[in-house]
């Protein structure tokens, strides 16, 4: 079973600076887990590893796609788990750095990913219901999904519709055939900090973001495509915020204020995922034993792993 080191937590915790540090101690390479970092066009709101770090230590699955190209959970899945195995044939430790929890899930554990099919009429069928009427089609359609999703959870329900509209099975029968184990010798580091001082990083982040230019950034998209605010990669926080001051209906400074708001809400959901989704060691960075408790345990693990693979 191939070695995997994992890094996770919340935006603004400190998980690239980490990732860095152990991939020059342990002659690791890097896989980033970020839904937004893959594009090329999003930098400064993407927090993107800097060039220069890339130099240092080689990353991969950043700047890849252009915003307009087609990119998912599932191409993210196939690459990575195609990286881990590149890596670990080179004698090096493959990391796999981010905060999309689905992502970092979805090439660790035996998630099944179905080939997307163009259903956007299906989706327009669909839009015309109302939750009651979509739930009610579920019934019909995969009763157990229907019987565990919510009638308000609009966007799920439909999902599942899809999937037993388009697809030779449905939800449940692909729930039924997942267990959920992992697929590699995962060590998985989750890092936090005091909440009110991870937010105060986050609003201090997001400022810094401004004075490195994010309006510019997001401009330039906003003139080379016709809907930009309707591409994947702009739904991230940090660029979806920025639709209503393109349509002169909001200021910059709220703008700004919202990117920090939605930014410290999705630390806390990233919480909640990684705590209940995800078994890992959990190290407080402002802890004075922070790097020592990493090494020591990182240390024990490959140790570990080495000996069982000499029995």
């Amino acid at each position: 079973m191939r070695k995997v080191l994992v890094i996770v937590g919340p935006t603004g915790v400190g998980k690239s600076d980490l990732s860095l540090f152990l991939a020059k101690k342990y002659n690791g390479e890097i896989i980033s887990g970020d839904s937004i970092q893959i594009y090329k066009e999003l930098n400064i709101g993407s927090a993107k590893v800097s060039k220069a770090s890339r130099l240092k230590v080689k990353h991969y699955l950043i700047d890849q796609y252009q915003l307009n190209e087609p990119y998912d959970v599932k191409a993210f899945q196939s690459q990575a788990r195609a990286l881990i195995e590149r890596i670990s044939e080179k004698g090096k430790l493959p990391i796999i750095v981010g905060g999309t929890g689905l992502y970092i899930n979805a090439v660790l554990k035996d998630y099944i990913f179905l080939a997307e099919e163009d259903t956007s009429e299906l989706e327009q069928e669909l839009d015309a219901k109302s939750n009651q009427e979509l739930h009610d089609l579920l019934k019909t359609l995969d009763s157990q999904s229907a019987d565990n999703l919510h009638i308000n959870n609009r966007q799920r329900v439909k999902r599942a519709i899809i999937i037993a509209k388009t697809q030779t099975t449905t939800k449940s029968d692909i729930v039924e055939k997942q267990d959920h184990k992992l697929l590699y010798d995962a060590h998985i580091i989750s890092l936090t900090m005091p909440r009110e001082l991870l937010y105060k990083r986050i609003d201090e982040r997001v400022l810094m973001m401004d004075d490195l230019g994010l309006e510019a950034e997001v401009r330039n998209i906003v003139s080379k495509y016709a809907k930009p605010f309707e591409l994947r990669g702009m739904f991230g926080i940090g660029y979806k915020e920025w639709k209503p001051y393109f349509e002169n209906k909001i200021s910059k400074e709220e703008v700004i204020k919202e990117i920090q708001k939605r930014s410290r809400n999705y630390a806390k959901r990233q919480y909640t995922w990684f705590r209940n989704q995800i078994e890992a060691n959990w190290y407080d960075i402002l802890d004075d034993s922070y790097l020592s408790n990493i090494f020591s345990d990182i240390d024990n693990w490959l140790n570990e792993t080495e000996s069982e693979s000499d029995e």
